[in-house]
């Protein structure tokens, strides 16, 4: 067992007045934040988000459904929300004029001193967090988990057990933003398209990401998938020591996987079949999990347990019902191209898809060969039905029957109504949700409310 690295010390907070662009979450609570540190803040949505207006109660200066443009004169540092692109006029003014531009996550760091294990990578971010917070509740250690669409960092400012580890997402929107974010353990899970609508590119996603392990020192760990060739063939940047995990036995990593076991420094951890979590990806999540969990100093027996008796978290391949031996499951968090496919190949086969969402520039032709390879039928629904069908038009040569579906309760009622017993009908619709739903939670939630409804 090693021992934890030191914690560091903080840069102190920029120079006050604040700007906080966007309100969702984690511009409300890095707001509220501030305002209790007695920092005069102002606060822009160009939308009407829930509870932005509330702020006002609380001392915060809040303007809404404008661009914030007008709110840059007397301010010395804007904090941009990660929903905020870059592109945005004020965001592109404050840079102009030479202003600090920071993220929430970066501000959020800045005030809470405890140590930080930030886990990063296209998918099973959540899934890794929530399962290294119950490692360390396994482990009877303290801890505090905060993620990019839970819990905001911000929010644990002046709130957490000073002895507790924070375990935090971190995702490429959170990550382009910060200057000196430096966790004492960096998890980087994977690399895939995804965002290209905002990072341009698969380079500029990789260097946002990246963003991770920039500003970490010699006592810090940076923890990454020794399979993934995206970075093993990339300089990770920073200072901090490596410690891989891969399938197999390479040499070079630390946590490996031979004969259905997962080893750690040559001596058996613990055996896949006792993972509670379905799927080939969660082998991997868990050897990340124990990877981060031993480098900073936790019990191997506890590491053990906790990646025993992890159960998983809500809209993650999540078993919702079984029906006249029917499988209902939801994935609604599989935003992405790479994150469908992995919950497509989570099954053997007899698969009812449901697929589709708003469009964020991916190709769908990588689901040509699960949706072959699982699939039964593919339910279409959403802003990218078409290109979904025109991607797996193939399929239905090999028998995978291609239905587009008016919305998601079309689509669980025709699915529902084709799916045999032993079959799955799944929902991971590779798409983010917004042409339809709030966010994927939602989306989730109605995807159990319909198959509810049927029982």
């Amino acid at each position: 067992m090693s021992a934890p690295p030191p914690r560091k010390l903080r840069p102190d907070l920029p120079a006050g007045p604040f700007l906080v662009v966007g309100l969702a979450r984690s511009g409300q609570a890095v707001a509220r934040m501030l305002v209790e540190r007695g920092i005069d803040v102002r606060a822009v949505d160009s939308g009407h988000p829930e509870g932005a207006a509330g702020l006002r109660e609380v001392g915060v200066e809040v303007v809404l459904d404008e661009d914030g443009l007008a709110l840059l004169e007397g301010v010395r540092t804007v904090i941009k929300s990660p929903g905020v692109p870059t592109e945005a006029a004020v965001i592109t003014e404050a840079l102009e004029r030479g202003m600090d531009v920071l993220g929430e996550m970066e501000i959020a760091w800045r005030e809470i001193p405890n140590r930080f294990v930030a886990v990063t990578g296209t998918n099973g971010k959540t899934t890794v967090v929530e399962w290294l917070g119950h490692v360390y509740r396994a482990a009877g250690e303290p801890v505090a988990v905060a993620g990019n669409v839970g819990t905001p960092l911000s929010s644990l400012a002046g709130a957490v057990d000073p002895e507790a580890t924070v375990i935090c997402e971190a995702s490429s929107f959170q990550l382009e933003d910060v200057l000196a974010f430096a966790p004492e353990c960096a998890v980087f899970l994977n690399l895939a398209p995804d965002h290209l609508d905002r990072h341009q590119d698969l380079g500029f996603y990789l260097e946002a990401k990246l963003q991770i392990f920039a500003h970490q020192g010699n006592d810090d760990v940076a923890v990454y998938n020794g399979d993934d060739p995206a970075l093993i063939e990339t300089d990770l940047g920073g200072c901090a020591r490596r410690v891989a995990f891969c399938t197999g036995d390479g040499s070079d990593c630390d946590v490996t996987l031979a004969q259905g076991t997962i080893f750690h420094d040559g001596a058996p951890l613990l055996a896949v079949d006792e993972l509670g979590l379905l799927g080939e990806h969660n082998v991997a999540n868990a050897m990340a999990v124990a990877t981060a969990a031993l480098s900073m100093g936790l019990d191997r027996d506890a590491v053990r347990e906790g990646l025993r008796s992890f159960a998983g978290v809500p809209h993650r391949l999540e078993p919702i019902a079984e029906l006249g031996g029917v499988r209902f499951v939801n994935d609604s968090k599989a935003t992405n191209v790479a994150s469908a496919t992995v919950g497509l190949r989570a099954f053997g086969g007899g698969v009812h898809a449901i697929l589709g969402g708003s469009e964020k520039g991916e190709s769908y032709e990588p689901l040509l060969d699960p949706v072959r390879e699982r699939c039964v039928a593919c339910y279409l629904t959403g802003a990218s039905a078409g290109r979904l069908a025109e991607a797996l038009a193939p399929a239905s040569e090999s028998g995978v029957e291609i239905h587009r579906c008016a919305d998601l309760e079309q689509a669980v009622s025709h699915a529902a109504a084709a799916a045999r017993s032993g079959e799955t009908v799944l929902l991971s619709p590779a798409c983010a949700s917004f042409d339809a739903f709030e966010n994927f939670e939602r989306r989730g939630e109605r995807f159990r409310e319909l198959v509810e409804a049927l029982s």
